[in-house]
């Protein structure tokens, strides 16, 4: 048995690994509020390296918020980062800016949610940003090896825990430094867009507001269409390239035509210059089904990593073969490297193991390829097939309705009208997650702000003096809405003032 727990948390890696690279319908598109960064490319210097202006501090958590067993007492070292630089201090009411962890180290987040930094002096706020458990540096158990050992250590693994680790932070954060009257407005992206948004639902007593960036809360069970994301890939590729889109939908026939073929793996292999062998043609269909995905998911100004793809494709030599154009494409994009790892996009990181169980447990996002309505071969979400993989993977159930009857789900829109407020769902419809997101405006301070060009999270990364003018537009009238949030919460201070002294 000691054996076995020493060796569960290696397992647990092999098991997702080995279902990764066989199961397509099994892959639910990554979240995130930017695109991942390869293991080639160089990694930017985040704020953290840059400036002394972010602090680290370490809050001792509580494992289990929602029992009262001995061992939910047990604590564990949470992880959260202040800059102070253009706090105007608790005596002015100046806003605190929350930007909430999601799926990763909060050291991937410091230098990609620009839209704290940027608007720090304009509201001088102070800046704290939280991070996710079980990643990064904020694991229960000692170690992730333990953390991740077994679905009962797992157990604790979820967004409720999550955000009311966040709400204790952030009443320890305004203790601390006495600024309980300072109004906090959560901003998140992706699945920290959600997060932020069942914050402010769950505790609108600590959080005047929530920015939720590209959130897709409605893309769960029965508030969504299946074959929703890929609608949209497919829609991004047609609109960009009417030649390069059907390029696409053409080669997924070739490849299997060709992989039929004696040693037809092989020549696979060698026109899109594998590192390894191929053994099954859905290596390749995979690594590429990944790749249309993440360029159309994080198509962000200037560079267009949709429009590098399909240049490559329609550029190619005249005479050249389908399959010949798709890997003009590949080389386009991944640059011309000595060979092209399939693995890339499956290979398992700390993201991709924890995001692993949140959809094995409750994230359960039914995304899928139907019949005939993409640019995809057919690979329908089979929530039976699903929950098998899970089980065997972590030896659970998933769970596919808990979202929706935690935080609501088909009248989700109806509840919000009723009781919901200040909350932003902000969208770019470019992004394959929008349609599962909030894309009309509820009431009038649970808004929706969508762009028709916009991508994955765009808004509430970084500025640039290369920024189309709808962005900024996006940007201002969301700054707008916080103001004026911001302003009635001051009103609303100075009125309760007089009614206590009257």
């Amino acid at each position: 048995m000691d054996t076995l727990i020493s060796h569960s948390f290696p397992l647990l890696i092999f098991l997702i690994f080995s279902i990764c690279v066989s199961a397509t319908q099994f892959n639910i598109p990554r979240l995130g509020a930017h695109r991942k960064r390869f293991q080639n490319e160089p990694k930017a210097m985040s704020p953290s390296d840059q400036s002394k202006d972010f602090k680290t501090f370490f809050y001792t958590q509580t494992l289990d918020h929602f029992n009262y067993r001995p061992d939910s007492y047990a604590t564990f070292q949470q992880r959260y980062v202040i800059n102070f630089k253009h706090w105007g201090g608790s005596n002015s009411s100046a806003p605190i800016f929350v930007y909430l962890g999601a799926e990763g180290s909060l050291d991937e987040d410091l230098d990609v949610a620009g839209f704290l930094l940027d608007n720090a002096p304009r509201f001088k706020a102070l800046l704290v940003y939280i991070e996710h458990r079980y990643y990064g540096k904020s694991v229960p158990f000692g170690s992730r090896e333990e953390a991740m050992k077994n679905a009962s250590t797992l157990g604790y693994f979820n967004s409720a825990q999550a955000i009311a680790d966040y709400a204790d932070v952030l009443l320890h954060i305004k203790k601390k430094y006495s600024a309980e009257r300072s109004p906090s407005i959560v901003v998140g992206g992706s699945y920290g867009g959600m997060l932020a948004a069942w914050f402010r639902l769950k505790y609108p007593h600590i959080a005047l507001g929530a920015l939720a960036s590209s959130a897709p809360i409605l893309y769960f069970h029965d508030t969504a269409p299946q074959v929703g994301y890929y609608s949209i890939v497919t829609k991004d590729f047609k609109e960009t390239s009417e030649s390069c889109y059907e390029t696409v939908r053409k080669s997924w026939d070739e490849i299997r035509k060709v992989a039929s073929r004696p040693n037809g793996l092989s020549m696979l292999s060698k026109k899109f210059r594998t590192c390894k062998p191929l053994k099954e043609n859905s290596e390749l269909e995979d690594f590429l089904d990944s790749l249309y995905t993440d360029v159309a998911q994080y198509d962000d100004p200037p560079t267009y990593p949709l429009s590098i793809v399909c240049g490559g494709i329609d550029g190619a030599p005249k005479g050249i073969d389908v399959l010949g154009k798709i890997f003009k494409g590949v080389v386009a994009y991944k640059g011309n490297r000595s060979c092209y790892d399939m693995d890339e996009y499956i290979r398992p990181t700390e993201t991709k193991v924890g995001w692993r169980w949140q959809t094995c447990s409750e994230m359960v996002m039914p995304i899928g390829h139907g019949h005939k309505d993409t640019m995809f071969p057919p690979a329908p979400f089979d929530l039976n097939r699903f929950t098998k993989d899970c089980e065997g993977t972590f030896g659970v159930k998933p769970k596919p309705h808990w979202v929706t009857t935690y935080y609501g789900g088909r009248d989700l829109k109806l509840i919000l009208h009723r009781f919901g407020s200040n909350i932003i769902f902000s969208n770019g419809l470019r992004d394959p997650y929008s349609t599962g997101g909030v894309l009309g405006n509820i009431s009038d301070s649970v808004v929706a702000i969508s762009t028709v060009n916009g991508s994955h999270c765009l808004d509430i990364l970084p500025e640039s003096k290369s920024d189309p003018q709808w962005l900024i537009m996006q940007r201002k009238a969301e700054i707008k809405i916080i103001e004026e949030w911001i302003a009635k919460y001051e009103n609303d201070l100075l009125e309760f003032k007089e009614e206590t002294h009257a």
